[in-house]
């Protein structure tokens, strides 16, 4: 075994990134509230993992997309326990992400040389709100359709470009099967590909510049 850990510790130097993790310095002001960034990063995960599950039965038609959220909860084992999870670690996520900006803020932590950190964080913050504006449509109940019709409707307001950011939304004039579709194609792939991006860049920066100062 030992032989083995030689081979990929003389590739991977494993023990100096194990050194470097375990011996970093944590400040003596560190309390609960530096660790609302690390149970957001934990909620996403859980809303991976279990909006990754439901994606197997969930059908995202117009026609089908209720249907199926109903099957999920009534007819799949565990269906309805991987939903409520998935559903309330969202809530969880949007509070705790709240929660974080408000401390970074008064901590802070948005001031030179954190000022990157800072800004990509916000882009985090805003990414989190759209898994919740996006992901709320997806059971296509009533409550969903008006939600995206509100939404999508707001830009509509703006002079000149309005009505084509709408339609651009919608894909198309009025709230429909397209609508769902591009909603769904958000939540699943794009907003997750750019939380990940912006997540890369975003705890490097922190493991390299420390946490920020003390209230």
């Amino acid at each position: 075994m030992s032989k083995v850990y030689d081979w990929f510790e003389e590739r991977l130097e494993i023990q100096a990134i194990a050194d470097d993790i375990t011996s970093k310095y944590v400040p003596p002001h560190v309390n609960i509230f530096y660790c609302l960034g690390g149970i957001t990063l934990t909620c996403f995960l859980v809303q991976v993992a279990t909006g990754f599950a439901m994606t197997f039965y969930y059908r995202p038609t117009v026609t089908e997309a209720f249907a199926s959220v109903q099957y999920i909860m009534t007819e799949v084992n565990f269906g309805w326990l991987i939903r409520s999870v998935h559903r309330w670690s969202a809530s969880m996520m949007v509070l705790m992400m709240i929660l974080h900006v408000f401390r970074v803020y008064l901590t802070g932590g948005f001031k030179k040389p954190r000022e990157l950190t800072w800004v990509t964080g916000v882009i985090l913050a805003v990414l989190t709100a759209s898994f919740g504006v996006t992901g709320y449509s997806l059971p296509w109940d009533q409550i969903g359709y008006w939600a995206v019709k509100i939404v999508t409707g707001v830009p509509e307001a703006i002079p000149v470009i309005g009505s084509p950011l709408v339609e651009l939304l919608r894909g198309s004039a009025s709230v429909g099967q397209s609508t769902l579709t591009r909603f769904y194609s958000l939540h699943t792939f794009v907003l997750p590909l750019l939380t990940a991006v912006f997540m890369l860049m975003h705890f490097p920066m922190i493991r390299k510049q420390g946490i920020s100062g003390p209230l």
